[in-house]
């Protein structure tokens, strides 16, 4: 249902009324009682979001959540450890090449 906008051409007090398409306009204000009341033409209403947003994970059970949590830290504990070692093999293999010196050519 419509949200419309409303004024009364007598007091000028507006309002908006929450009524369904098919509802005839009011007539009569509700501050003045009198017959002068006018609906607007509005632009029309946006979605309006509230909250932290509406994600998939917004609607998982407890459960789930912990499960995720325990995952995410045994995945990031393999990955250290994966890591330092690749490190350490960069590292072993790096100090074993030595850099050839650069030779200056006389023909200038």
């Amino acid at each position: 249902m419509p949200t419309y906008d409303y004024i009364c051409e007598n007091c000028q007090y507006e309002f908006e009324q929450f009524q369904p398409i098919t509802a005839k306009p009011h007539r009569k204000c509700p501050k003045c009682e009198k017959m002068g009341l006018r609906r607007l033409i509005g632009s029309g209403a946006a979605v309006i979001f509230k909250g932290s947003g509406f994600y998939e994970t917004d609607y998982r059970s407890e459960g789930y959540k912990q499960s995720q949590k325990s995952e995410k830290t045994t995945s990031d504990s393999t990955t250290k450890k994966t890591e330092t070692k690749a490190e350490t093999e960069t590292k072993d293999s790096t100090a074993d090449i030595k850099p050839k010196p650069i030779k200056k050519d006389k023909k200038r």
